[in-house]
């Protein structure tokens, strides 16, 4: 005799080893502090090939213009600026990676905390039979 219940408790346990689980899993096998270095070191290299682009952009929609300003201009406040820019630029990227790799951290905990609770219904199931 088929158990409604038992055949729905399955259904949803391969329904996320199959999508979420994976995720969780992979996201879960590093330690929280590890996980969340990962994320800022990838976010740290992203941020700055973004800050290049963009300031490769500002430079090169007026180069003419940023060409005869240069030697006018003082190379290392010029220079200072941009760093400037960049570290304020960095902080706030890292600052949001940071709360996004906690949360996505946490979450992950939390689904497989649920999965193994699901897993345990079954388990008790297949003890009742």
């Amino acid at each position: 005799m088929i158990n409604e219940e038992k055949v729905a408790l399955m259904t949803r346990l391969a329904f996320y080893e199959k999508e979420e689980g994976k995720r969780a899993r992979k996201i879960t096998e590093y330690f929280r502090g590890d996980f969340v270095v990962i994320q800022i070191l990838k976010s740290v290299i992203s941020a700055t090939i973004i800050f290049g682009i963009a300031f490769g952009i500002y430079v090169f929609m007026d180069f003419e213009e940023f060409m005869t300003g240069l030697y006018k201009m003082d190379l290392i406040s010029f220079a200072r600026n941009i760093l400037t820019y960049y570290a304020i630029f960095l902080a706030c990227y890292v600052a949001f990676t940071f709360v996004y790799a906690m949360a996505q951290y946490f979450l992950a905990k939390r689904s497989l905390r649920r999965y193994y609770q699901e897993l345990k219904k079954l388990n008790a199931f297949y003890k009742e039979h």
